[in-house]
């Protein structure tokens, strides 16, 4: 029987959603519309990363590595969704928890995200060269 779903899927996505909840429930922040939009940008975020994860499946790593061009499901549109949807999480949890400091956060991961997804992009063109690029032309990030 093969566990890797359970590890890379099912597992951080039941605790994801009972952080998430936990944090609506009974964090910090003011309760309003901000909170509830940002409840949704969480939720968006979290599926987001859990979609990309399952597609990948076994060829997901966390230093770049060109084991396979996955082009299909989210990744037929957009190329880097984990980095795309951690950040609609980050910034949905510091819409729940009221702290608009915490946007900080997201001016300093974006430009090391872009960093990163140059570096996988130069690992997966020299792997996989013209299908490559032609994945590039026809995705977003």
């Amino acid at each position: 029987m093969d566990r890797g779903p359970i590890f890379r899927v099912w597992l951080p996505l039941a605790v994801g959603l009972f952080a998430v909840g936990e944090i609506f429930q009974s964090g910090p922040g003011p309760r309003g519309l901000a909170r509830w939009i940002g409840l949704l940008l969480t939720l968006i975020g979290l599926a987001g990363v859990i979609l990309s994860r399952y597609t990948l499946g076994r060829s997901f790593s966390i230093v770049p590595k060109a084991t396979a061009l996955v082009t299909t499901g989210i990744y037929s549109r957009i190329r880097n969704p984990i980095y795309i949807s951690g950040m609609i999480f980050i910034a949905g949890a510091v819409l729940m928890i009221g702290r608009p400091e915490g946007f900080v956060v997201l001016l300093i991961i974006i430009p090391l995200q872009i960093i990163r997804a140059r570096r996988e992009a130069a690992v997966l063109e020299a792997k996989f060269g013209d299908a490559y690029c032609e994945y590039r032309k026809r995705t977003w990030f």
